[in-house]
């Protein structure tokens, strides 16, 4: 049986390209706005549905290190030699695996409200976690109402209603099963002894009001990757739909500064 391929969207053409990778409640349609700021000329920029979620099919097993399989699919799918990852939150994590699995494939990364791990190790902080979001889903709880509680904690002060209802949207319709599975793979997630190893050129890209990943850990983070830079935007933690001119102005500069 033939190994299925991510679904993805993309915008632009040339032959250098960045992959964006979207966070636990999100998929490709949320970077719709962005691709066509971000397709700078020379550049395709590609956005995945994150298996199991969109169009793209479900992973049999549900992990990062499938994630990463998935991904060089789409890669090779896509006639990508090499890109750069622009991965937001869980894709943000998503980019750390593949930097340490597959950065020969890598020109840089784009760490935007991610962080190299998931709280502490003890197991009682990830199983909060799991309860807080997923006790309602099975209580009975619709995706719809689990993103109407979830999605205005992640967004700024002043941010624009119609981002918090996109969001809210496009969060209701990720299937409940995927969401669970990816949740659970995220709480067991940790490149930090990884860091000092990847050398691959890296904007880590914080927002100045995000409560999920915090400006001081992603700092902590950025000092610990021997080839980051580190900024900070004045959104919450959907930093890049908040503030899309000035997100895609940080990420296409980093690119021209990799191509210099």
């Amino acid at each position: 049986m033939q190994t299925p391929v991510p679904h993805w969207i993309e915008a632009g053409a040339g032959p250098r390209a960045m992959v964006l990778l979207h966070g636990v409640s999100g998929g490709a349609p949320g970077f719709e706005a962005l691709l066509p700021l971000l397709a700078r000329p020379g550049w395709r920029a590609l956005a995945w549905d994150m298996p199991g979620y969109g169009e793209s099919p479900a992973l049999a097993r549900f992990d990062f290190d499938g994630l990463v399989d998935a991904l060089e699919r789409l890669l090779d799918a896509a006639g990508l030699a090499r890109c750069v990852l622009v991965g937001h939150s869980l894709g943000g994590m998503i980019a750390l695996q593949a930097a340490s699995r597959i950065a020969h494939r890598l020109d840089g990364l784009v760490l935007a409200c991610s962080t190299p791990a998931f709280g502490a190790s003890s197991g009682a902080h990830q199983q909060a976690f799991l309860n807080q979001r997923l006790g309602a889903l099975l209580q009975g709880a619709s995706m719809a109402d689990l993103a109407a509680d979830v999605i205005p904690a992640m967004l700024g002060p002043g941010s624009d209603p119609a981002v918090e209802a996109a969001a809210v949207a496009l969060m209701a319709r990720i299937a409940p099963a995927s969401y669970e599975a990816a949740l659970r793979a995220l709480v067991h997630f940790d490149q930090r002894s990884q860091l000092p190893h990847i050398r691959v050129p890296t904007l880590v890209l914080a927002g100045s009001h995000d409560k999920v990943s915090t400006p001081l850990v992603m700092r902590r983070m950025a000092e610990r990757l021997p080839l980051a830079r580190y900024e900070e935007l004045d959104a919450g933690h959907m930093a890049p739909f908040e503030e899309p001119g000035d997100f895609a102005l940080a990420v296409t500069q980093f690119c021209a500064d990799l191509e210099s």
